[in-house]
């Protein structure tokens, strides 16, 4: 399994909107292949969001970002924040 988990930092007032944004793409999201999780995280003394992507591998990862459904939501998403998502990848060793 792999597991991305991307940092999305949020321009002040703009949480809502960048929760609508996620709650939206989950759903378009939902039929990508390999996609098996995708979850909003908050860290509890911070202000950005945080992506958890679980995918079967990189491969399915990788394909899901080349779909337009993908490309469109970047350019949605990119008004909210304050910044590059800076992502970090992951392999799941045991689970």
């Amino acid at each position: 399994m792999f597991i991305a988990i991307i940092n999305f930092p949020i321009k002040q007032g703009r949480d809502e909107e960048f929760r609508e944004w996620f709650a939206r793409t989950n759903k378009e999201f939902a039929g990508h292949e390999g996609l098996l999780n995708r979850r909003l995280l908050k860290p509890l003394d911070g202000d950005n969001y945080f992506i958890m992507i679980e995918h079967e591998s990189f491969e399915t990862f990788k394909a899901g970002h080349s779909n337009p459904v993908h490309e469109k939501a970047d350019k949605l998403v990119a008004p909210l924040l304050d910044g590059n998502p800076t992502p970090q990848f992951y392999e799941v060793i045991v689970g």
